[in-house]
């Protein structure tokens, strides 16, 4: 068996995790990565950046590196109930360097991420290594154990962060308890082909029993479809013809395009959770992102939470693990300080499930919500739910000053 020790071990290559590593490595901590699968190339249907990331990216100095990348922006979003239409969140006039959401396939996120977190000498990543147990002493994590195509690999660490997802294997080892909140829905992803003459916003459809989300992803239209939790077998009896006259339903403009879903295999299925861990630390282990609170797609604002993780981790955690005197009082600090603004958009996320999208799900005659009707008639509201979904509540930014230790 390898035997590898570091100051810090992620558990997941995802935005939680390969943001964390990026800025601890950035901060002089010996940190690894580990992440299951061989690359970033694989089904992800988070690819929205907010503007509160892409304000980190400034302050790493990386943002006219990001976007150069390919990539859509989304100045507002939008909404249709029924013959009705309007903007949800307007981030024009916004005093944000990035007044816009961008829409970037994840892989080429994380793969960014990653490459300039390989300029550090304390940042590793490996990749086809699956973490599958904690090593423990009675209640203080001590490392984990990984398969790996070279054989079992074993990591001592000062500290684990789990990061590895809404389904954690470390969290479960942990033996922390989640809390579920529960979702009226889920969401089937695909993709059909865009033309210039298509609209070009991202908006919200909302119709009797059905609800769409088109995203405009430059030459194909991204499309999340939303259906009652547990459907899917409903869904597909009905026939794949019936699905695409659903879609067609909602978006009159696709014409004939949506015959191009000729294969169930096209369609992917989101299972929609919201959870939230009590407890998202034990001493030796820290949980984020995902692994700590599932989030609604309302809002899109889940990758975005994960990154506040990583930063308030990077923040309050670099220093006592540069100096070894960790404690689970210092790792407890960063639930205090990302619990609260996670609790009050889950609160708001429930509240537009039930309010809103179980009612349209349910079938019953479409009508404009009031809040939405405010949304429309008050245009500085507007501005205030751009705020809500592309800064959040209590943004992070980078404290950590950067070094550049040899490793040893």
């Amino acid at each position: 068996m390898q035997k590898i020790s570091v100051r810090c071990c992620i558990a997941g290559g995802g935005p939680a995790g390969i943001m964390a590593g990026l800025l601890l490595a950035r901060a002089g901590v010996d940190v690894l990565v580990l992440e299951k699968h061989a690359d970033f190339f694989r089904d992800f249907r988070g690819d929205t950046i907010h503007p509160s990331t892409l304000e980190l990216m400034h302050e790493l100095g990386l943002l006219d590196a990001f976007l150069a990348l390919p990539h859509q922006k989304a100045p507002y979003l939008a909404f249709q109930f029924g013959d009705s239409s309007g903007r949800i969140a307007d981030f024009h006039g916004l005093p944000l360097r990035c007044p816009y959401i961008v829409f970037m396939p994840q892989w080429d996120f994380l793969d960014f991420l990653a490459r300039h977190a390989a300029r550090y000498p304390t940042f590793s990543l490996k990749v086809n290594a699956e973490v599958v147990e904690l090593i423990q002493d009675k209640s203080q994590v001590l490392g984990v154990t990984a398969h790996t195509p070279h054989g079992p690999l074993e990591v001592r660490a000062d500290l684990v962060i789990a990061a590895d997802g809404r389904h954690s294997v470390v969290r479960n080892k942990a033996g922390i308890l989640v809390e579920d909140f529960g979702a009226p829905m889920d969401v089937l992803w695909f993709s059909l082909p865009r033309l210039e003459t298509d609209p070009a916003e991202t908006m919200g459809r909302f119709d009797a029993g059905r609800i769409m989300i088109a995203i405009d992803r430059g030459d194909y239209w991204q499309f999340g479809y939303v259906i009652p939790k547990g459907a899917l077998e409903a869904v597909r009896e009905k026939g794949l013809p019936a699905f695409r006259q659903s879609i067609a339903a909602l978006a009159p403009y696709l014409g004939d395009r949506a015959a191009a879903l000729d294969d169930w295999g096209k369609v992917k299925l989101l299972t929609v959770q919201v959870n939230r861990l009590r407890h998202w630390h034990r001493p030796g282990l820290l949980c984020i992102g995902d692994a700590a609170h599932a989030m609604s797609p309302v809002g899109g604002v889940g990758i975005n939470l994960a990154i506040q993780d990583a930063v308030a981790a990077s923040n309050l955690l670099a220093q006592p693990l540069l100096e070894r005197r960790l404690t689970e009082a210092e790792i407890a600090r960063v639930q205090l300080r990302r619990e609260w603004p996670t609790r009050l958009t889950q609160r708001f996320q429930l509240l537009v499930q039930s309010r809103v999208l179980k009612r349209v799900l349910s079938g019953s005659p479409i009508r404009r919500p009031l809040p939405v009707a405010l949304l429309r008639w008050f245009p500085p509201l507007r501005r205030l739910a751009a705020w809500l979904i592309g800064v959040g509540l209590r943004p992070e930014h980078i404290h950590t000053i950067p070094r550049w230790p040899e490793k040893g």
